[in-house]
């Protein structure tokens, strides 16, 4: 038997009360992913990755929610949301915090939503994201049972952020999840969605999470996407955005954990007006590998986009980076920039850059580079020479390099915890503002 026919194998008990339009989704991602397969390092868009942890894997499918209340608050953000918590893919009530919303915005799991209206969640699912931008889109098609919805009507602004968590478990038998996320933004509409990936130490599980953001004319979202999995995780995202005139989409992309991470983010810039910046960082160590693939589509003229990524490898991580901007024959007047920097903490850790302008148009400004070195040891020497042990000066040294991505960062609670990451805990004596500060200057002179 196949790989896809194994993983297709679990499709056929749970899938008996669907209905036909779910049904015939389901059957076309299927196919789609029989036809297709898993990709092969001999695939282009894979060349750096391979995914053989998944393929070989025997995953079951979660049916229940429970988590531990206590590990749950260790969990989870300390922040004041409106929250929908998936545990291994399926929706705990329990867990969730949906009350109070205000006016204007829906925050629902997959399943309620398409109970209530079949009609309105089939006519976004999928538009964006469809079952032949890659394998594990149409493998996510075929499987998605559960997920979030998230709906602003025009004119609406959140007054806190709308918080998704996704945990994972340490089950005996590792499980798979396909969540979908669909994200609807009306007219001047605004909000901040985060959705973070989290779970108990030792889960070993596959997340192939789908995400679509429709932002219509003058909608502003902050798109948080927090990944601290278990270093033994799997992990796939792709994340598909369609924006309008004027509207703007603002995307953090911040890597910590897993074992085997690919994230594929793609926007299209439809109209006049509409902006897309990219703020990227991934920490890597130990043996993990993280490949982020970007696309900027610049479909329309006067359109502005600006991406900006940031690795950090240690140990015989890898990383992988591969950003295209994409400027069609009429998109005149567009503004592209696009830029990866990347620091190597260990002669063993390994990035693979590729950033690409693919250009139609004459009037426009667009650049785009890429660099890879290690910590400046003078540096490194200057900073100890103000009484700093070498541990906590190469840490604020790191610190600072993701500094230029992190001071985008507009939640206190997710730069905390990514600084923490990248430098560890400072001791109370010394201030963290004034250190990174001196390190900034001591790089620049």
């Amino acid at each position: 038997m196949s790989a896809p026919e194994r993983f297709l194998e679990r499709l056929t008990a749970r899938r008996a009360e669907d209905p036909s339009w779910v049904a015939a989704r389901r059957q076309a991602g299927a196919a789609r992913f029989e036809a297709l397969g898993f990709p092969t390092r001999r695939d282009e868009e894979w060349k750096y990755t391979d995914v053989r942890r998944i393929a070989e894997g025997d995953f079951a499918l979660a049916t229940d929610a429970a988590f531990d209340t206590a590990r749950f608050d260790e969990q989870r953000l300390d922040i004041d949301a409106y929250r929908l918590v998936l545990v291994d893919g399926v929706f705990s009530a329990e867990l969730s915090r949906l009350d109070g919303l205000p006016a204007g915005v829906s925050l629902e799991p997959l399943s309620r939503a398409m109970a209530a209206n079949h009609e309105a969640v089939g006519g976004s699912l999928g538009r964006l994201a469809g079952v032949d931008f890659s394998p594990f889109t149409a493998l996510n098609t075929a499987f998605a049972e559960e997920g979030v919805i998230v709906r602003l009507a025009p004119g609406t602004v959140v007054d806190k952020p709308i918080y998704v968590l996704l945990l994972s478990r340490a089950n005996e038998r590792p499980v798979m999840s396909h969540p979908r996320v669909l994200i609807e933004a009306g007219a001047r509409a605004e909000a901040t969605i985060v959705e973070h990936y989290s779970g108990e130490p030792d889960a070993a599980n596959f997340t192939n999470v789908v995400t679509e953001v429709l932002l219509d004319r003058g909608a502003i979202v902050d798109h948080y996407k927090l990944q601290e999995a278990a270093l033994t995780d799997l992990h796939v995202a792709s994340i598909h955005v369609d924006q309008g005139r004027d509207s703007r989409f603002n995307s953090y992309n911040l890597n910590l954990g897993g074992a085997l991470v690919r994230t594929d983010l793609v926007t299209d810039l439809n109209a006049e007006g509409a902006e897309a910046a990219y703020n990227g960082l991934f920490f890597v160590q130990g043996r993990q590998h993280v490949d982020n693939h970007t696309l900027v589509n610049h479909n329309a003229p006067r359109t502005f986009s600006n991406e900006n990524y940031k690795g950090v490898l240690d140990d015989r991580s890898r990383g992988v980076f591969n950003g295209k901007v994409f400027v069609k024959k009429d998109a005149q007047q567009i503004e592209a920039y696009q830029n990866n920097a990347n620091l190597l903490l260990s002669d063993r850790a390994e990035i693979d850059t590729k950033p690409e302008l693919v250009i139609y148009a004459d009037d426009v400004k667009c650049s785009h580079g890429a660099t890879t070195g290690q910590l400046d040891e003078e540096a490194v020497y200057a900073l100890r020479s103000r009484g700093i042990d070498e541990p906590m000066a190469r840490a604020l040294l790191t610190l600072a390099f993701v500094g230029e991505v992190m001071d985008k960062v507009r939640l206190n609670v997710i730069a905390e915890r990514v600084e923490r990451a990248v430098a560890g805990r400072l001791p109370e004596r010394f201030n963290l503002a004034d250190l990174v500060e001196t390190a900034e200057a001591i790089q620049e002179a």
